[in-house]
């Protein structure tokens, strides 16, 4: 049989998912449990609404079946790394314990109490992990990819729900907790069963796509229906990802296609790398010469303080914004007039596009399954401007971050644009003040989380501002200063564990320092300007340079691709 040409073959874009397949710990009988005691662990959201009756109700029900010896431990999880996390476990195998239950994997924090589970058994330590509300179902996507199997215990509830439910639900899982800790064999291995049939197809030895005889133009649509099902994609057309296209997309890319750009990112903990990144590439519709903007993004997202593991699966309702200044982002064509944060513009739309790409089709972050987005956004399909330097005579921000020579991507985990309407203010004060008024609403995460926030200036309002004595510096000071929230306000909103409860100050300032305030002129001419806000938990916007396998800064798209190796 003759092999597919390049033309038809298509490549994969989950790249390679590592194949892990956890070895539960032995469970101790009855007698053994009750004399080594039950590890009773809170990551501190048992603060939360009623969350702190679920541990008590456990308790006195394990006490009734001769359980009564147990080690409280309480501790927070986020912001821990995976090192962080197995250090914990080897510290609860020291005390000794025979057994131990955890919670509460709530939201955000699922994964790294699905981590925390993984390293407990791994340890010895036979495990039960408390998951609750939207947070249930992303622990179910990670035990797949992470152990294959995971003693999982989902309660149906949410931070407002009320003491009568939560204790309803405690009492009745008392038995299925208890048989998880001390049962083996065949009964264990129906306790901790995963159901997740989101990738029940493999990713191919070779890298190729199960349909890979379906790429011309004829069967588009059956490739379109092949993704839909294996959860591949946004959900919109996407150009088929042939052998012969990765190879003209990597003609423009001087970097190892091995190389890992992500690690240990999403439900899956699969490495994207340069290859993966060049597959979402071309499958958002990029030129070649897009891909030096696309690699600095996503280099600069998978910098530490920026928050990815957390970020891919959040329930915040934004995406990844991508700001662009410099000469290879005007050279490849990347807007920042009229109506540069919309539709219309190719390199725009797919530069952010196929950051989404490959953050959905590796990191398996797939909407409905594994992430937490209650409403998500269109921001998360595509999220991307430039700078144009001609619109204003401030510094743009590659010269600010670098200098005139070098081309800076800026990447935040952020809101859709928030509109700045004002065509009537004369002054400059006058309209600062309809700009700080943007700033926060009691709704948006910098009420609560102080952190970075961009302001787009149409360029009319720009000129109002220059007019009137003010430079970027001056701006980003009085934004600073004026943009807060009264604190008295905030208590008893926002999210639990974060809110202010009592008043510590008179108001709260949504930024940390004049230094959180990014400011760039862009669009038309107009009245509308935008401010975008940030998700701010433990994520701060990064900058990141476009350099050549050597680290100097690429000055041109040329150069970029002569650099191959």
């Amino acid at each position: 049989m003759n092999p597919l040409p390049d033309a038809v073959r298509l490549l994969d874009p989950r790249g390679q998912p590592p194949t892990v397949r956890l070895s539960l710990a032995p469970r101790p009988d009855g007698l053994a449990l009750a004399a080594g005691g039950v590890l009773f662990y809170d990551n501190t959201k048992m603060d939360v609404g009623s969350y702190g009756l679920i541990f008590p109700r456990l308790k006195a029900g394990l006490q009734s079946r001769g359980i009564a010896r147990f080690h409280d431990y309480r501790e927070t999880i986020r912001g821990k790394s995976d090192s962080d996390i197995k250090a914990l476990a080897k510290k609860f195998r020291d005390f000794p314990v025979a057994g131990a239950i955890i919670g509460l994997a709530d939201m955000g924090i699922c994964p790294a109490m699905v981590a925390l589970t993984i390293a407990l058994e791994a340890a010895g330590i036979p495990t039960v992990c408390l998951t609750a509300g939207p947070g249930s179902k992303l622990a179910v996507a990670y035990a797949h990819y992470r152990a294959g199997a995971l003693c999982l215990v989902p309660f149906d509830i949410y931070q407002a729900t009320g003491a009568h439910a939560v204790t309803a639900l405690a009492d009745a899982c008392v038995d299925r907790v208890l048989a998880m800790l001390t049962r083996n064999g065949g009964a264990l291995a129906a306790l901790a069963r995963i159901d997740y049939a989101v990738d029940d197809e493999a990713v191919a030895a070779d890298g190729l796509v199960p349909l890979a005889d379906c790429a011309d133009g004829e069967e588009f649509n059956r490739v379109y229906a092949c993704f839909e099902r294996l959860h591949i994609g946004d959900g919109l057309p996407c150009v088929p990802p042939t052998v012969s296209r990765y190879e003209a997309m990597s003609a423009y890319c001087p970097f190892d296609p091995s190389e890992v750009i992500l690690r240990d990112i999403g439900p899956s903990g699969a490495a994207a790398t340069v290859r993966d990144a060049l597959v979402a590439a071309l499958m958002a519709g990029c030129k070649p010469e897009f891909v030096p903007i696309v690699l600095a993004a996503l280099r600069a997202i998978a910098k530490p303080q920026y928050g990815l593991s957390q970020a891919v699966t959040t329930s915040f309702a934004g995406g990844h914004f991508v700001l662009a200044s410099g000469p290879l982002a005007a050279e490849a064509g990347m807007h920042g007039g009229q109506g540069c944060l919309g539709p219309g513009f190719r390199a725009n739309a797919t530069i952010g596009r196929a950051i989404n790409l490959l953050l959905l089709n590796v990191c398996r972050a797939v909407p409905g399954h594994a992430d937490l987005a209650c409403l998500s956004s269109p921001a998360e399909y595509s999220y991307c401007m430039a700078e144009d330097a001609a619109l204003t005579s401030w510094l743009p921000m590659n010269v600010e971050q670098y200098d005139k020579s070098a081309t800076c991507v800026m990447v935040m985990k952020a809101e859709s644009p928030h509109s700045v309407l004002d065509l009537v203010s004369g002054s400059a004060a006058h309209l600062l003040e309809t700009i700080i008024d943007c700033c926060t609403t009691l709704g948006s995460n910098n009420a609560y989380l102080p952190g970075s926030l961009v302001v787009v200036l149409n360029p009319d309002h720009a000129r109002v501002l220059v007019a009137g004595g003010y430079d970027k510096q001056r701006l980003r000071v009085e934004i600073h200063d004026g943009a807060r929230v009264a604190t008295a306000r905030l208590a008893g909103r926002g999210l639990g564990g974060i809110s202010p409860r009592e008043p510590a100050a008179a108001y709260q300032r949504v930024t940390r320092g004049p230094e959180d305030v990014i400011i760039v002129v862009g669009g038309g001419k107009g009245g509308h300007s935008a401010i975008i806000l940030p998700w701010a938990l433990h994520s701060d916007p990064v900058f990141e340079a476009v350099r050549l396998p050597d680290g100097n800064f690429a000055k041109t798209l040329a150069e970029f691709c002569a650099a191959q190796s």
